[in-house]
């Protein structure tokens, strides 16, 4: 099991545990806040939000069985999660998400240019989807090298090419 990822700007990246799954669900809350301002009715919303995480965990789950979970921490301080699959022939960033208090602040770069190293160290490519309306998140791969392989409204897959 991989240890700590350190990086100079106060970054790491740490193996999740199981110890880690009410920060979790608490960091898939807080992007979920348009869901939690749209109705009145709390236990609806409660009990929608709850589905939506069990389904995007069981989710990745089935489609990336060995896909690994790391908590990004600020100073030790939880902030993000990526979810990142490695196979024999792609480097996949499954799921990348911030506390609403650290988004664009760079730190995504930060672990998404880390997880091109470790790709490009075995010689693999990297892909990820995004949603089309997530504008920010676009520009940040665009400018880290990665290209529009193909779009499938409402998401597009993007691709990074390590060079030797």
């Amino acid at each position: 099991m991989m240890e700590k990822l350190h990086f100079n700007n106060g970054l790491a990246l740490v193996p999740s545990r199981s110890t880690d799954a009410p920060f979790i669900e608490a960091l898939f809350r807080s992007t979920r806040s348009f869901l939690l301002n749209a109705s009145s009715d709390t236990d609806f919303v409660e009990s929608l939000v709850e589905q939506q995480l069990c389904w995007q965990t069981s989710g990745y789950g089935h489609q990336y069985p060995n896909a690994m979970t790391f908590i990004v921490q600020l100073h030790s301080e939880r902030i993000g999660r990526a979810v990142v699959d490695f196979s024999a022939n792609v480097a996949h960033l499954v799921d990348l998400m911030f506390i609403p208090q650290a988004q664009g602040k760079g730190y995504g770069k930060t672990v998404v240019n880390a997880l091109q190293q470790a790709a490009a160290k075995v010689s693999v490519p990297m892909t990820l989807v995004v949603d089309l309306s997530n504008t920010a998140a676009i520009s940040m791969y665009l400018n880290l090298g990665f290209t529009v392989e193909s779009v499938k409204s409402p998401s597009q897959l993007m691709v990074w090419y390590p060079t030797n």
